[in-house]
């Protein structure tokens, strides 16, 4: 297959209050066309800011290490210019809100439009006619309409659709949803996945989901990759990785979703909180949370290392099979 996106021993650093604080420390995945890599972890594990670094839409305060290559061309060495060019055309977005992603002051179909006009050469009236086109493939009802209708005359289901019509308008060759189900119904939920995944299969876009819902991992992913605290703790394919997760994360993080039988029973919890990233744990940054960690834990870091064939895991007592049976 072929790979759009790598991204290689991924560092980020802001300055804060005159010290160095390390957001992202040593990620690396990739995505392949017309493949969907989950990305999940708690709040706060660096999912977000991971894909802002992707799409280069941090601020000017940020230090980004290691290596982001789009098509083998790597996006770390391009300016500030060159990187907005790219983006909305080889590579888009579709961010948690639309209410705050979509412009008030311009109808649903000139924002769908602009995109077309500035990286496919059409004209005002050409970009429209495709705008509304694309407004009724994501599946708007009466489309023609809506694409002369504000955003806060959409309901956020409408919203919503815009944003991917945005984002899918020039073919991408990497869409990253960022939790793009965020306070929507089950049944919008669904037809907006469902629509995701349709688009990825016709266009062979390769897509990054950002996402905690594992429900929504399990049916729409490929590929998943585990983050904590920063750093990626697990990643496998995602029958794999549900069927045998190899890190103690990954498993809490399994047995603390809901699944089915389980109205009225206790769910599992994972103890202890994220660490505080200015002053994170040596070693393992999972360990103090870990009922399986041992000395070693608490000392080393362990490398994200392949327990399996297509599965690495950074534990230092993987595989888990004897250590989760004996729990």
């Amino acid at each position: 297959m072929t790979t759009v996106l790598e991204v290689s021993g991924l560092t980020l650093d802001f300055r804060q209050d005159g010290r160095n604080l390390r957001v992202l420390d040593g990620v690396s995945f990739r995505v392949e066309a017309g493949r969907t890599l989950a990305i999940v972890g708690e709040s706060g594990c660096g999912k977000s800011v991971t894909s802002l670094a992707v799409m280069g839409l941090l601020p000017g305060t940020a230090r980004v290490g290691g290596a982001i290559r789009l098509g083998g061309r790597e996006l770390t060495a391009l300016s500030a210019e060159e990187r907005r060019m790219l983006r909305g055309g080889e590579m888009a977005m579709i961010f948690q809100e639309p209410m705050t992603s979509l412009n008030p002051a311009f109808t649903a179909g000139e924002q769908v439009a602009e995109a077309l006009r500035l990286h496919q050469g059409l004209d005002q009236g050409a970009a429209f006619a495709e705008a509304v086109r694309m407004l009724d493939r994501v599946r708007i009802p009466d489309a023609a309409r809506r694409a002369r209708q504000y955003p806060h005359q959409l309901s956020g289901g409408m919203r919503q659709r815009v944003m991917i019509a945005m984002a899918l308008a020039c073919r991408p060759r990497l869409l990253i949803a960022d939790e793009p189900t965020t306070a929507l119904d089950v049944t919008v939920q669904a037809q907006i996945l469902s629509l995701l995944d349709e688009m990825k299969r016709e266009t062979g876009t390769a897509v990054i989901l950002v996402t905690h819902d594992l429900g929504v991992v399990a049916d729409h992913a490929d590929e998943v990759a585990v983050m904590y605290a920063g750093r990626i703790a697990e990643q496998a394919a995602a029958a794999t990785l549900f069927a045998s997760p190899e890190h103690p994360y990954t498993a809490g993080l399994l047995g603390a979703a809901p699944g089915e039988g389980a109205r009225g029973e206790r769910l599992a919890s994972i103890e202890g909180t994220v660490p505080d990233l200015r002053n994170p744990p040596p070693g393992c940054r999972f360990a103090p949370r870990c009922p399986f960690a041992v000395v070693r834990c608490h000392n080393e870091a362990p490398p994200l290392a392949e327990v399996a064939p297509g599965h690495v895991s950074a534990c230092w007592r993987a595989p888990l099979d004897g250590v989760l049976a004996a729990a």
